[in-house]
């Protein structure tokens, strides 16, 4: 397997390798309502916040990511890896999850990635990963007045490369033969034209307009 490309590395590097706190709980919140346990791998794994989020579900906990970020847990396993190019060093059907937050928008072939997911994860397990939510009134606001959907500006480039609508998550995820696939929704989300958030009540109420990220979960077939 190759050593992840300077270009790959810098990428990662300007991601930050963190995603925010409501996303962590949401992840755990919706693993948790699907009774989800086991050996988690954490592709795109930043810090390795998502570890101590994830508690009791984690019972392994395996993070996977182009450079090891400082602050990486250091009784955690970690493996390099070009997520854009090889494939993840991780056995066929060995883990009961594989999460991927906010990475997807950072590859070139999405298709590949999601494929990459479903091959690690056991029959019967889940596969859960989020990207920026582009039919968002944030991203479509923004997409009317600058040409450009939110979270894929120039300041955002070359870190985020592919904008994925929620119908574009579905496509992929049945493309792999992944089924009981649910779209769910961040329920945080940012008023446009400020740096106020919408109150959380209202998120819940219109989930699809005012949530900042978007989700799917799913099931490898048994």
């Amino acid at each position: 397997m190759s050593v992840p490309a300077p270009d790959v590395r810098r990428r990662a590097a300007r991601s930050l390798g963190r995603s925010s706190e409501v996303l962590y709980a949401r992840a755990r919140q919706i693993l948790h309502a699907r009774g989800v346990r086991g050996r988690v791998a954490d592709v795109g794994c930043g810090h390795g916040a998502l570890r101590a989020a994830l508690g009791g579900i984690a019972g392994e906990y395996i993070g996977v990511d182009a450079l090891r970020f400082d602050g990486f847990p250091r009784d955690a396993m970690f493996v390099e890896a070009d997520l854009d190019r090889d494939p993840l060093p991780i056995p066929d059907r060995s883990v009961d999850v594989a999460v991927a937050l906010e990475t997807i928008e950072h590859l070139e072939n999405p298709r590949r990635f999601m494929r990459e997911l479903t091959r690690i994860t056991r029959p019967g397990g889940t596969v859960l990963l989020s990207t920026p939510n582009q039919v968002s009134v944030l991203s479509l606001v923004t997409l009317v007045t600058r040409g450009e959907f939110n979270a894929f500006q120039d300041a955002d480039y070359p870190a985020h490369l592919t904008a994925l609508l929620p119908t574009d998550l579905l496509r992929l995820a049945r493309e792999c033969g992944l089924d009981a696939i649910e779209i769910a929704w961040s329920h945080h989300g940012r008023i446009p034209m400020t740096a106020r958030h919408f109150p959380r009540w209202l998120s819940r109420r219109f989930p699809r307009a005012l949530s900042g990220n978007v989700l799917i979960v799913a099931r490898v077939p048994l």
